[in-house]
């Protein structure tokens, strides 16, 4: 189970597309996708492997389970800082000096946490309960590829950025999170998020076939992969809060042609 487990994990990664826009937003619709293109890549093995771990309300889709780790974060207060990496804003990640909680505590941020949770999974003597690591595993991986999730620490990732996307009002974290990726589905997808996920795998076995290694292999310490990253995201960041500032409006442009996302979406209809 384990060799299988770690099969999910490199899957995960490759599926959120590192080097590839689809990664820019994370709300609840982003999470599952990265989940739902994921199932669809894993072996046999690996998917009874999952499905053995997957909580019953789960249905036998892990997708359903993406999101968990954001509702428990009331429950789980001690799993807030898992979900960010937050750095000075000098565009890079280094583990050592930006993965730690506010009380200082080393290996709390998202990069330490699938470091730990890939560990778990791994090792049938963990003390962790593994249907939790596989949700949170999940989660993280998906966490780890929004830019602003490696944001600044002196706003928050973008949290206290105010900003109006369109006429909505919203900060710069949500617009990543959430707002691009619903424009994006409406605009190009006819609000389907099935058809949007046909279309990202169809990128993936074709397009970016020749990317997908990549996407697993490690310039760093971890087998993971997730320092790797968590720098590409930070650097990413970097380009995130380029021209924008409190009460910035977001709209047409920014959405079209600042965004790699948003041409890559509109490329991509099938």
């Amino acid at each position: 189970m384990g060799g299988g487990l770690l099969l999910l994990l490199h899957v995960l990664l490759a599926t959120a597309m590192a080097r590839a826009p689809t990664a820019h937003a994370w709300g609840k619709e982003g999470h599952y996708m990265v989940c739902k293109i994921a199932e669809g890549f894993l072996t046999k093995e690996a998917s009874t492997a999952v499905k053995e771990l997957l909580p019953g309300w789960a249905g036998g889709d892990l997708a359903e389970t993406c999101s968990w780790a954001d509702t428990e974060r009331f429950r789980f207060r001690w799993s807030s800082p898992l979900h960010f990496a937050d750095t000075p804003g000098d565009c890079h990640f280094n583990y050592a000096r930006d993965c730690h909680n506010t009380k200082g505590e080393k290996d709390m941020c998202v990069v330490g946490a699938i470091n730990n949770y890939t560990n778990a999974l791994k090792d049938s003597s963990s003390p962790y309960d593994p249907t939790e690591s596989l949700m949170f595993l999940a989660h993280f991986v998906g966490d780890v590829h929004q830019p602003l999730h490696c944001g600044h620490v002196k706003d928050l990732g973008g949290n206290t950025i105010i900003v109006h996307w369109y006429t909505r009002k919203s900060n710069l974290h949500h617009v990543w999170d959430v707002n691009v990726i619903e424009t994006a589905m409406k605009d190009f997808y006819n609000d389907d998020v099935d058809t949007m996920i046909k279309a990202i795998k169809m990128n993936i076995t074709e397009e970016w076939s020749n990317e997908e290694k990549q996407w697993e292999t490690c310039r760093s310490r971890t087998k993971t992969c997730a320092d790797k990253y968590a720098e590409e995201s930070a650097e990413l960041a970097c380009k995130a809060y380029e021209g924008v500032e409190q009460e910035s409006t977001l709209e047409g442009k920014f959405f079209k042609t600042r965004l790699a996302f948003a041409d890559f979406l509109n490329n991509s209809v099938v």
